[in-house]
């Protein structure tokens, strides 16, 4: 079946995605179940060889040029962190991908402490490109401190040890610092009830990531009118702010409860932004 783009499914992703054309998608954003961290009303059987078949699909379907955003966990096991994050990684680079960036998602709080190792506070966001990234839209808010100042010249350390000044910019000697820069690739967000989102039925999902989360990324790695994917839709929040920020979506989630708060989460979206309802397969 040849499905166009802004609309979701209940389903399984990588039966789904099998009916999405090759090299369709230009970003995906998705956040997939965490080894044993969260029990998904017990719908989802998840383990590593799911995920090669969801990551092969992947690989497929992306444009060349475009991301894959991938944001995930570890648990922890018997007392030793499980690593499948580090394996899903390398598998993405066996499938084609580059590692184009390797990312935190900092948390100000630690829903879960623990009592012999540092409270666990971030998880990856890994971003996979086929090929080169053909849209970087680098979020610069960073504020500099030495704003106003001019640019002259700095140093810079050789592969054989030696420094050597380089000139900033040899045609413009008047460029001085700009009051932002582009921030770092650790991005803290405040996750939990009435932070993650403003709407509060959304919370009946129990690991939503931050809305500003998928936004900074939508921004980042599309344009508008980019086809924006999530295969692990849950509540929502990707194809939610695809819509927000005037990107297409498709979403895929199999369990019935989590796609009945995304249903009602894009409905929302696409009445307040283009007063159009959404297309449910």
């Amino acid at each position: 079946m040849n499905r166009d783009y802004n609309y979701i499914t209940l389903g399984d992703c990588v039966e789904l995605m099998k009916e999405i054309p090759d090299d369709f998608i230009d970003l995906t954003v998705t956040s997939p179940p965490y080894d044993n961290l969260r029990d998904y009303n017990n719908e989802v059987t998840w383990n590593f060889e799911k995920f090669k078949e969801v990551a092969k699909e992947l690989f497929r379907i992306t444009k060349p040029g475009g991301v894959v955003v991938w944001v995930v966990g570890d648990a922890t096991i018997k007392g030793s962190e499980t690593g499948t994050s580090f394996r899903q990684a390398l598998f993405f680079k066996d499938c084609g991908f580059n590692l184009h960036d390797t990312m935190i998602y900092q948390k100000d709080a630690c829903p879960f402490p623990e009592t012999n190792r540092y409270y666990p506070m971030f998880e990856y966001m890994f971003v996979f490109s086929k090929g080169k990234p053909k849209t970087v839209n680098l979020i610069a808010d960073k504020p500099n401190k030495r704003y106003g100042e001019k640019i002259a010249s700095s140093t810079q350390r050789r592969p054989d040890g030696k420094t050597v000044k380089v000139s900033a910019n040899k045609t413009d000697l008047t460029r001085t610092v700009k009051k932002y820069g582009v921030r770092g690739n650790v991005w803290q967000y405040s996750p939990g009830y009435n932070k993650s989102t403003k709407d509060k039925y959304a919370y009946k999902h129990p690991a939503m990531f931050p809305e500003q989360l998928a936004e900074d990324h939508i921004l980042t790695w599309s344009n508008p009118g980019d086809v924006v994917f999530d295969p692990f839709l849950g509540s929502g929040t990707t194809a939610k702010m695809a819509v927000l920020n005037d990107r297409k979506y498709i979403g895929f989630e199999i369990s019935k409860e989590y796609f009945d708060i995304a249903c009602q989460r894009l409905e929302r979206a696409c009445l307040s932004k283009y007063n159009d309802s959404i297309t449910v397969i």
